[in-house]
């Protein structure tokens, strides 16, 4: 009985070891394959090839609308609820001890979805919506309780090195998959989908392909995730039960932090700066793609889906760059008038935008926006650390800097669909420009001490 008491504590891996690091690190790779074939590549471009044209009308929900702004308003609900279930859900997991079967749950919801999208129709428009939603949600969901693993499992000075590992995982594995996803649309016939004879047919079994990438997707995200799940604490079960007061301490502890930011002129300065640019930079990320294959003149369809997924490939790689150019910058100039000049690009970029027209043209952006979106999100989050008081609540400081962060995307979304259902597209990322110059406004009245 003894002996084999000390083998358990002997083979159970420890806080800060080697084996538990990895294992953390290793769900970047199983679930950012959504974020780059399901968010931003192939999914967008199945999506509007459901359309014989752009112009074309939805009904859903009782609305007819473009099918941008149906799949924008979808997607904003979604954020709304992780929002507003994040600080709950989270709360509960605490003060339970169960975060690993919430973390768990939302893996399976989203890779379930993912596999779901297979089926994605018009005629079943709802039911495909569901599936979109179930990927979207599950991903972010399963990231609030992925996040809050990091102290259980790293010391403070691994942190950084255990997390900048993640990021490089998710890349490699999602660039991964998405190569060969995109060998599967480009050259059916290599992995078995009749092509036929004809262009049509040929069309048929690249679309196919697009339907079975969604399969590999959610296939990818769940194997992946059993030996993170393996190896984590799966948590301390306390007995405690769920009270009102347990659901609502989240909403609680963000409260207090409302509160304690009302005395911390720099921090409340910033995070405002921060609401509104994140807001238009948040749009833009997830509907570059929609954009693209709506308002680009490609010369064939075949050209559209390569040249698409070939422009996600490029902001991917060139994001790494803008964020180690974007960080020497900042500690040479300071970090908001760093983020003043990344925002004045983005600023530029919505006009630059509209005026879009050949594939040549959406090559350059996608660098553009690689270069200074890879710079924004990493600046971004270091600063409001930097700005942060002194305090060991750091969590609850950083729960706040989420939430606002996804209802910034809320509202970034419904923006955008309103423009594009009034007017177009075009206008819609014209708009956003507004949004950069009052973040560049507010960001010059975040004081320097």
């Amino acid at each position: 009985m003894t002996d084999g008491f000390l083998f358990a504590t002997m083979t159970k891996p420890i806080k800060g070891s080697k084996k538990l690091l990895n294992a953390w690190a290793f769900y970047d790779w199983a679930n950012s394959v959504y974020t780059l074939t399901i968010a931003s590549s192939i999914f967008p471009i199945y999506y509007s090839a459901l359309f014989s044209s752009s112009e074309e009308l939805v009904s859903a929900f009782g609305f007819e609308m473009k099918q941008t702004v149906l799949i924008s308003v979808v997607t904003a609900f979604t954020f709304l609820v992780v929002a507003v279930s994040s600080p709950i859900l989270s709360g509960i997991a605490d003060y339970v001890g169960n975060k690993m079967n919430f973390m768990k749950f939302f893996c399976y919801v989203g890779g379930l979805g993912c596999i779901g999208l297979y089926w994605f129709s018009l005629d079943y428009i709802h039911l495909s919506l569901l599936f979109y939603f179930m990927g979207l949600i599950g991903y972010w969901g399963s990231l609030v309780f992925y996040n809050s693993y990091l102290p259980d499992i790293a010391y403070e000075d691994q942190q950084d090195s255990i997390s900048a590992k993640g990021f490089s995982l998710g890349y490699i594995g999602s660039v991964f998959l998405l190569l060969l996803n995109l060998a599967m649309v480009m050259k059916p016939e290599w992995f078995g989908f009749d092509i036929g004879t004809t262009a049509e047919e040929h069309d048929l079994a690249k679309f196919e392909a697009m339907k079975v990438s969604f399969i590999t997707v959610g296939l990818w995200w769940i194997l992946f995730s059993q030996y993170t799940f393996y190896v984590l604490p799966k948590g301390v079960s306390t007995g405690h039960k769920v009270t009102r007061n347990v659901v609502l301490n989240g909403f609680r502890e963000l409260q207090s932090v409302w509160a304690q930011l009302k005395s911390n002129l720099q921090l409340s300065r910033y995070l405002r700066a921060f609401f509104v640019f994140s807001m238009a930079v948040q749009t833009i990320m997830l509907m570059a793609v929609y954009f693209g294959e709506k308002e680009i003149a490609w010369a064939s369809e075949s050209e559209k889906t390569t040249g698409l997924i070939i422009s996600i490939l490029v902001i991917q790689l060139v994001a790494i760059l803008g964020a180690v150019i974007t960080s020497r910058a900042s500690s040479k100039f300071g970090n908001i008038n760093t983020l003043i000049f990344v925002n004045f690009i983005w600023l530029c970029l919505c006009f630059y935008a509209y005026f879009m027209v050949s594939p040549m043209q959406f090559y350059i952006a996608a660098g553009l926006v690689g270069l200074v979106m890879g710079g924004v999100q990493a600046l971004g989050r270091s600063t409001y650390s930097k700005f942060l008081p002194e305090t060991e609540d750091t969590t609850s400081y950083f729960s706040f800097y989420d939430v606002a962060e996804k209802i910034g995307i809320v509202i970034g979304m419904i923006i955008f669909a309103v423009v594009d259902q009034i007017s177009t597209m075009r206008y819609a990322i014209l708009f956003l420009f507004v949004f950069f110059l009052a973040g560049i406004i507010l960001l010059f009245k975040v004081p320097k001490q």
